[in-house]
């Protein structure tokens, strides 16, 4: 009776700290995007995302940036040697170490904001759904429409329009 007692103790003291570097990754990450994003954005990128997340290494604060010519190592570079200073000033991790990484998303990352949906509207995409419509999870074709509740499909001369509370993902299909 000891060693579950010992189990369960050991996996709520696990799932308790799992929770808490969570709240702190959600802090880190609004911190940055209020205080830094505007920065990168003056110097003509987009921000994508921003992860703050746990690696073999310790803590990575990760920016992901595009723009209209696409995003090369000297962009990532540019970036990187304007925003680390000014996270330095904000210590938004409260002087826990960090690895800072300025990266592209890649072409074929999710599409996620408007300006995503608009770029491969007209284009090819593959969407996929958290549970089955008519015994498919995955639907691919062109990327007819969208709005904030909505996307719609043109498969095989068809639209199919899905709720975005249905849609698990969606990413560009690349040909090469």
């Amino acid at each position: 009776m000891t060693r579950l007692g010992q189990g369960v103790s050991s996996n709520v003291h696990s799932l308790l700290h799992k929770r808490e570097e969570n709240i702190l990754a959600g802090k880190v990450k609004s911190l940055v995007s209020e205080k830094i994003s505007p920065s990168i954005e003056e110097m003509g990128y987009e921000v994508v995302d921003i992860e703050y997340i746990k690696t073999g290494d310790g803590m990575e604060l990760t920016f992901y940036i595009d723009s209209d010519n696409g995003v090369n190592i000297d962009d990532c570079e540019k970036v990187s040697k304007v925003i680390d200073p000014l996270l330095d000033q904000l210590n938004p991790t409260d002087d826990q170490p960090y690895t800072l990484c300025v990266s592209s998303p890649g072409i074929d990352r999710p599409l996620k904001s408007e300006r995503d949906f608009k770029r491969n509207q007209g284009k090819e995409v593959s969407l996929t759904l958290f549970a089955k419509q008519n015994g498919q999870k995955v639907f691919e074709g062109l990327l007819q429409g969208f709005d904030k509740e909505t996307v719609t499909l043109i498969v095989e001369g068809e639209n199919i329009t899905f709720s975005r509370g249905q849609v698990a993902h969606i990413v560009p299909i690349i040909k090469f």
